[in-house]
């Protein structure tokens, strides 16, 4: 075969993978129609959160005043405040942190950087939490309170029994989210410290570790974020919905901003639902608070390799 008939026939396939390509390409009319729909969608969900938090704020601006931050709930919409709720939400989510935290990064540890990923265990263990991370909230606190019964604990409402469903709620994100910034870090830097001498422990604390660390600490804020923001379990495990003194340690009862929102609207009076609408407000300026630091630390500290 002589060399102009191949290229004529190298030239001849490279053709019709071109005809190929731009048939199937994002110019068919078939590409064109999923693209649409697929804006339509975004633009709808936008436009529905924004007549939402629109909504939200012309019906609770009016009551964003320091009663909603020193008043305890009342009777009275006039005379009642959220205090025990935002304080009841700072002390479960620290709480939470401090449950969690530590364990969910050990974790990661242990089965990124010393299991081992051909023993059927660990293989079992991954899969079960990359699946745990998609579980309804609600499950958790079924877990809990089926837990707290077998060790015969009778007060459920309290801020360590909250706290450890909510732990349990994002203790797989934090996980998967620990693996993956200590995935991200380059394979050379564990491999030159432990050619200069350094056992795999101190290569993990010392080297990778570090490195990893902003990427930890986006992962665990969004992940606090989300338990902020969950009322369905802590409403199972007895979370109390009037709530007339501040919480004040880890076996006070307490109640949390979702909660005092779901009480609220359920009120008849008009001023109850002014008052549901400015908690939201204080809960969404807290929530959005927590994604710009952990996208701030994430642009600020994150290497790039």
């Amino acid at each position: 075969m002589s060399t102009s008939t191949k290229t004529r026939g190298i030239g001849g396939v490279m053709q019709q993978s071109i005809r190929g390509r731009a048939k199937g390409g994002e110019s068919s009319p078939r590409s064109i129609i999923f693209l649409v729909a697929l804006w339509f969608c975004l633009l709808f969900a936008l436009l529905f959160l924004t007549v939402l938090l629109v909504t939200i704020w012309i019906d609770g601006n009016g009551r964003l005043d320091s009663r909603l931050f020193t008043e305890y709930p009342s009777s009275n919409p006039d005379d009642a405040g959220a205090r025990p709720a935002i304080l009841g939400s700072l002390w479960v989510i620290g709480t939470t942190a401090v449950m969690t935290l530590p364990i969910g990064v050990a974790a990661a540890i242990h089965l990124e950087e010393f299991a081992d990923r051909n023993n059927w265990i660990n293989r079992g263990v991954e899969l079960n939490v990359q699946n745990l991370a998609a579980i309804p909230s609600v499950i958790y606190g079924m877990l809990t309170l089926a837990a707290l019964g077998f060790f015969g604990v009778v007060n459920k409402n309290q801020v360590w029994v909250g706290a450890l469903a909510l732990s349990m709620l994002i203790l797989p994100v934090i996980i998967i989210a620990t693996r993956e910034a200590l995935r991200a870090v380059p394979a050379e830097i564990r491999q030159g410290s432990l050619a200069l001498g350094a056992t795999p422990l101190q290569t993990v604390f010392r080297n990778t570790l570090p490195a990893a660390l902003p990427g930890i600490a986006t992962g665990s804020i969004l992940g606090l974020s989300r338990a902020l923001g969950e009322a369905a379990p802590l409403l199972l495990l007895g979370g109390l919905v009037f709530l007339r003194f501040d919480p004040n340690g880890l076996q006070s009862g307490y109640t949390t901003m979702p909660i005092q929102i779901f009480n609220w609207t359920g009120r008849p009076q008009e001023g109850f639902h002014e008052l549901a609408a400015a908690t939201s407000i204080v809960l969404l300026i807290v929530l959005l608070a927590m994604n710009a630091l952990a996208i701030f630390i994430r642009n600020r500290y994150q290497q790039r390799w």
